[in-house]
């Protein structure tokens, strides 16, 4: 097994950590919160004091942070001076795709190897280790990662170069947001138009209209699969999350000259929904905005 530096420990990467350290990994964790170092440390990993001494030493290095601007800044000053040259460099964090390849460019000049590999799944699968990774990066970068990320997910996907792991959650995200809003609309027509919710579940999820935000993660309670609808929109995917995903899909959209006209209009529904104070409940309680 290896040593892992894993910076960043929150709702997400608190859980990937653990998988790491349960699957054998040492794993050198830090994150500016105690309460989430302690947790860490509760899961098996060896809590340390700042980002440059998780990546000290380390054959893998992971970060999930909230931001771009908290990525650059982290490689920058802390893990490019400190991680070994023979360690990979795996950034899990949502972010833009322009810094996501300026962090891959820099390490590249200091002679390391990063991928950009956000996830898709949510806390629940950080937490069990079923997630699924989209990696950005060289094909040598993605062989080396891919051990690491197959210890935290089910499913660890080459998307093409550097950057392209962004890619693909952005629009995958942007394609999620949509169908939400559309399926939450779909069920409140067929309900004013007198038709039981679990009977239009029942004939949606085995027809045309069937989609994952139908069948995997119904927005109406008490139909379908247990979901966060199912405990009043508490836990899941934040509101506040699936906006940001939706900006930074608005924001790669300008800049490649993409028509998105689904995207921008979910984007200005959770932005409503967002101000109305709903950040931080499930993205699929947009359905009551919407009713």
């Amino acid at each position: 097994m290896a040593r892992v530096g894993f910076i960043g420990l929150g709702n997400m990467g608190g859980g990937m950590a653990a998988n790491l350290a349960k699957k054998g990994h040492d794993v050198r964790a830090f994150d500016l919160s105690p309460e989430a170092l302690e947790r860490a440390k509760a899961a098996g990993c060896l809590p340390v004091a700042s980002a440059a001494e998780a990546a000290d030493g380390a054959e893998a290095i992971v970060t999930m942070l909230p931001a771009g601007k908290h990525v650059e800044q982290v490689y920058t000053e802390s893990v490019f001076g400190a991680a070994p040259p023979s360690a990979i460099l795996m950034d899990c964090s949502t972010i833009d795709v322009a810094t996501a390849k300026r962090v891959a460019e820099a390490a590249l000049a200091k002679g390391l190897t990063a991928v950009d590999a956000p996830v898709s799944g949510g806390i629940g699968a950080a937490n069990a280790g079923t997630l699924t990774f989209m990696v950005g990066g060289s094909a040598e970068g993605f062989d080396r990662a891919q051990p690491f990320l197959a210890d935290m997910g089910k499913a660890v996907i080459h998307a093409g170069a550097s950057g392209t792991g962004q890619a693909a959650k952005i629009a995958n995200n942007m394609l999620l947001g949509a169908t939400m809003i559309a399926t939450c609309e779909a069920f409140l027509l067929a309900q004013k138009l007198g038709l039981d919710p679990q009977k239009f579940y029942d004939i949606a999820s085995v027809s045309s209209g069937q989609s994952w935000s139908m069948t995997s993660y119904c927005p109406v309670p008490g139909v379908g699969p247990d979901t966060p609808a199912d405990h009043d929109y508490q836990g899941g995917f934040a509101t506040a999350l699936m906006l940001k995903d939706l900006r930074l899909a608005m924001e790669a959209a300008a800049d490649a000259g993409a028509d998105t006209p689904m995207g921008a209009r979910a984007a200005e529904l959770y932005e409503k929904f967002a101000a109305e104070g709903q950040g931080g409940l499930d993205f699929s309680a947009i359905i009551r905005m919407l009713g």
